[in-house]
């Protein structure tokens, strides 16, 4: 039986879905055969062909499919239904993980009844810069999704999209945790500046450093610290992190509370969403643990997938946490005393 199909692999485009039932690899029943000598029939060169007899669930006649076998990178997204929304799980940002995003969401927005996105980057450590830009780029119709700032010339980039929102405006939740980095917290930051989507959890790691990486004659590698990440508003990821607008590392009865005050017009992390917005380079680490004690990082719960439910399927209380972004929040007095 097909559990899953790798969105990187050549199964993906064919007519090969889960819930499938295998009857045949190269005309080779599988029938009485073990998992692993199945796997093993499948397995063989790349580019080579092979057959599989199908046989989909509520069908009496099976169908064949012929596949060109390839090389398939491990799956960094995986997407799952939940009622009326969708959740990616991201696990990190490989070469393959912003095209694999596409290929979820294209997908979901097939179905007239979705009425919102829950991105999981909980435990994400994040991987290539690149490919967190370019899934902001499926979520935002333009605007800068980061800049990188070094002392070397060539490290300075703005790294701005252009293209259309897969999802027309689908209301978006982000849920993260302190082991959320790099990658993963350059997405949740440029979709959160940008009124994309709404943060839920806690304050994220705040790896906000691009390192480059250099192959030495032994065989080892030298890592460069390259250039420090800035969000779209002009606030340093390094040290900061990405301040959620509802905190759920302060206990299910804190949690309780915002929910409660969201219900009724008011988001209580405000101040500590604009105090983080408003920073800027250099921040001293006094300043850094004064804004992040608002809600400090802790590991991933099943509370924010909860408080995300509810957050996506409440319109109003989805406009209230948007609004704790900024529009200037250069212009913004600090709230958080060191």
């Amino acid at each position: 039986m097909i559990s899953a199909v790798n969105a990187n692999g050549p199964a993906w485009s064919a007519e090969v879905d889960t819930g499938d039932k295998l009857l045949a690899v190269n005309n080779r029943l599988t029938a009485g055969q073990s998992v692993e000598t199945v796997t093993n029939w499948l397995r063989g060169e790349e580019d080579s062909r092979v057959t599989l007899r199908l046989l989909s669930p509520g069908q009496r006649r099976g169908h064949t499919v012929v596949l060109r076998r390839a090389k398939v990178p491990p799956e960094t997204v995986f997407a799952f239904a939940s009622g009326s929304l969708v959740v990616l799980r991201v696990t990190s940002f490989s070469s393959d993980t912003a095209e694999e995003m596409s290929q979820y969401l294209d997908q979901a927005t097939q179905d007239p009844g979705l009425k919102g996105l829950i991105i999981d980057l909980r435990g994400n450590r994040g991987g290539v810069l690149q490919q967190a830009v370019t899934a902001a780029a499926l979520l935002l119709d333009r605007g800068v999704a980061a800049v990188t700032d070094g002392r070397d010339a060539q490290a300075n980039h703005i790294w701005a999209v252009q293209g259309g929102d897969m999802t027309n405006g689908l209301p978006i939740a982000i849920l993260v945790d302190g082991r959320t980095a790099s990658a993963a917290e350059i997405l949740a930051a440029a979709l959160a500046d940008h009124k994309r989507a709404v943060v839920i959890g806690s304050s994220t790691l705040g790896k906000g450093l691009v390192q480059t990486v250099a192959q030495l004659p032994d065989e080892g590698e030298l890592f460069v610290t390259w250039s420090r990440v800035i969000a779209p508003l002009h606030w340093p990821l390094q040290g900061l992190g990405v301040m959620p607008q509802l905190c759920t590392s302060l206990g299910e009865a804190d949690s309780a509370r915002q929910m409660h005050d969201l219900a009724h017009g008011q988001l209580d992390n405000q101040p500590a969403v604009q105090a983080s917005r408003a920073a800027r380079f250099p921040l001293p680490v006094s300043r850094i643990l004064a804004i992040r004690k608002a809600c400090p990082a802790a590991l991933g719960s099943d509370r924010d997938m909860t408080v995300a439910r509810s957050v996506l399927e409440n319109k109003a209380w989805y406009a209230t946490a948007l609004s704790a972004i900024p529009d200037d929040p250069a212009a913004l007095p600090s709230p958080v005393r060191e």
